[in-house]
């Protein structure tokens, strides 16, 4: 979610600050690593696997990952080449796009979230929609990502998806009141993520984020 402070809303602001340690690491040097972090760990909660943008019927069973038209989520880059790196590349999109349907539905136990992610990711996941409802907010907007890479781990059991995020163009919104909480563009609208996918072994081609890595401020994303 959007982590700079709201000039309208400060608790929205602190909120967001707290989601910066909640997944585990703001910077984090053991997902730079020649070894990625989590690499080899076994998933925790299998289910059939979902193409982003498919239809309802196409995505695991109880899971829908449509958002209203005002939470706008652009994923601007390439799928590679590789099978199980494209397929990881999807689910993390779906991995947001079921934090966003919770965010949305204001509740942390969204089918999606439980489909596309694993331990801390899990945690990650239901510690930002939880600070979305707790604040009395919801999401609107335009929220993109691109500049996307992958590397593999060395069993083919573990993914690196990392990208940038821009959010100049994605804000809160009160539910109560619909205002929407607007800010100045800056360099805070930039963070990079490193989402490490690990494959579930007992669906088919399903990848859920098992850990993530958020750096704030990213000069590099602008």
């Amino acid at each position: 979610m959007k982590r700079r402070a709201l000039s309208t809303a400060a608790a929205f602001a602190a909120a967001a600050a707290l989601l910066l340690t909640a997944c585990g690491g703001g910077n984090d040097g053991s997902a730079d690593s020649d070894e990625i972090a989590g690499a080899g760990r076994q998933s925790e909660q299998p289910s059939k696997s979902a193409e982003p943008g498919t239809s309802q019927e196409d995505r695991p069973d109880g899971v829908d990952l449509s958002l209203p038209e005002d939470i706008n989520l652009v994923f601007d880059w390439n799928r590679p080449e590789d099978a199980n790196e494209a397929a990881a590349m999807d689910d993390a999109a779906n991995f947001f796009r079921a934090i966003y349907r919770g965010v949305d539905k204001r509740t942390a136990k969204e089918a999606g979230v439980v489909a596309y992610a694993t331990g801390e990711g899990l945690r990650y996941a239901q510690t930002q929609v939880n600070a979305w409802i707790d604040g009395g907010w919801t999401a609107t907007g335009t929220l993109r990502h691109y500049d996307a890479t992958t590397r593999s781990a060395g069993d083919g059991t573990s993914v690196e998806v990392a990208f940038c995020a821009d959010s100049g163009k994605f804000f809160g919104k009160e539910v109560k009141t619909g205002k929407v909480l607007t800010t100045e563009p800056s360099i805070e609208d930039f963070d990079h993520y490193k989402i490490i996918m690990v494959k579930v072994p007992t669906a088919d081609a399903l990848w859920q984020a098992s850990k993530v890595f958020v750096e704030t401020k990213a000069a590099k994303c602008q």
